[in-house]
């Protein structure tokens, strides 16, 4: 006789075992039935102990039941316990899988870089290449990786979250650590989220940079014009070497102010000159007016040397203002001759005028003469000379 188990959806192992043990109780009570019922025939038993055995094979059966309950249920339970742990079993199998090598490198190179942070970074968006790579490369430079103070796995994934370029500053640190130059993770981060190129001011601060003053690039002129006191125009081109003032690299100023500040002191100090022959003979004068006024202050560069490529003698421009000023001169003087002149032909008519006048007035006078004379013969005051002889 079999017992078909369905209610509980329970492993195949399970319900067999399940189906065994009650098919097995079963036969056994019905050995025990027909065991009791031949002890009746043989030895006379009382019919009323049959009903007994009857019902003590009920209340095991009873009990079978009860156990297969019990059995189903830690089954379910056992079998959801099963399916959480298969999952987590795939999806590290999974992950393994994916970022087994990387971690593996990791580990090999002591760059301390669990799975689980390599699981969080791909939650977080982060290329774990980058990171590992960038962990493999500071360690075997002999860098501080701990995750106390020096360049952990957080703080790279934070700065690359952040926007910023860790391999970049990666290769800056090895390389100032080479070079025994003071650098630090925090540092290297802020210079290269401030926008400025971290390894380039590495690089620079190691082999100086040389900059042309003036720089064609920029401004289009190739050569400084300057002007001594005897006026001779001198045509100047330096070379300005810097190197990179870490220090000052987020805030100070950039290659430009440093062209401009050299070119204003160069032009200044050869106007100061008193003769282009001691600009000439001593082009080191220059330099060392230049140096000794810290051009480099407040700015991202530290000027190692400034040296004169080039000097050409250009026009005479103290001889060619003269000559403007003299042609000037000339053009004022003879515009105030003019003006004396027009005003001399004015005075002359005026002068003429005022003879004409005179003459009119002269001939009025003139015209007076006889009337006056008629005048005073009519009143006696004048006589004759006959009249004075009788």
């Amino acid at each position: 006789m079999n017992l078909a188990v369905s209610r509980f959806d329970l492993p195949p192992s399970v319900t067999m075992h399940i189906e065994n043990t009650v098919n097995h109780d079963i036969f056994s009570t019905i050995s025990s039935v027909d065991f009791l019922s031949h002890n009746v025939a043989m030895e006379s038993v009382s019919v009323i102990a049959i009903p007994s055995a009857l019902s003590t094979a009920s209340a095991s059966l009873a009990g079978e039941v009860a156990m297969i309950g019990q059995a189903g249920t830690r089954g379910v339970i056992a079998l959801g316990v099963s399916a959480v742990v298969l999952f987590l079993i795939a999806m590290l199998g999974f992950f393994f899988i994916r970022y087994g090598k990387l971690w593996f490198q990791a580990y090999m190179s002591v760059a301390d870089v669990s799975l689980i942070s390599l699981i969080r970074m791909h939650f977080t968006k982060v290329n774990p290449n980058v990171i590992v790579q960038a962990k493999v490369m500071s360690a075997q430079a002999g860098l501080n990786v701990s995750r106390a103070n020096g360049i952990s796995t957080r703080r790279l994934e934070a700065h690359y979250l952040a926007g910023g370029n860790v391999m970049n500053i990666i290769h800056a640190i090895i390389a100032a650590h080479r070079a025994e130059i003071p650098l630090d993770f925090d540092q290297a981060a802020a210079i290269d989220l401030a926008g400025r190129d971290v390894l380039d001011a590495v690089q620079t601060s190691v082999y100086p940079k040389v900059i042309d003053c003036p720089d064609p690039a920029r401004s289009g002129k190739t050569t400084l014009s300057a002007i001594t006191k005897n006026g001779i125009e001198l045509r100047i081109r330096a070379r300005v070497t810097v190197r990179t003032n870490l220090e000052q690299l987020i805030g100070g100023a950039t290659e430009d102010t440093v062209i401009a500040r050299v070119g204003e002191a160069i032009i200044s100090s050869i106007g100061s000159a008193a003769s282009h022959f001691d600009v000439l003979e001593n082009p080191d004068m220059i330099t060392r007016v230049v140096l000794s006024r810290g051009l480099d202050a407040q700015t991202a560069f530290e000027i190692v040397s400034i040296d004169i490529a080039d000097i050409d003698v250009g026009e005479n421009i103290g001889a060619r203002l003269q000559s403007d000023q003299a042609e000037a001169d000339t053009r004022v003087a003879r515009a105030q001759a003019e003006r004396r002149r027009a005003e001399a032909i004015a005075e002359e008519q005026q002068m003429k005028a005022k003879v004409a006048d005179n003459r009119s007035q002269l001939v009025l006078a003139e015209a007076q003469v006889p009337m006056a004379m008629a005048d005073a013969f009519r009143a006696g005051r004048i006589t004759s000379n006959e009249n004075r002889g009788s």
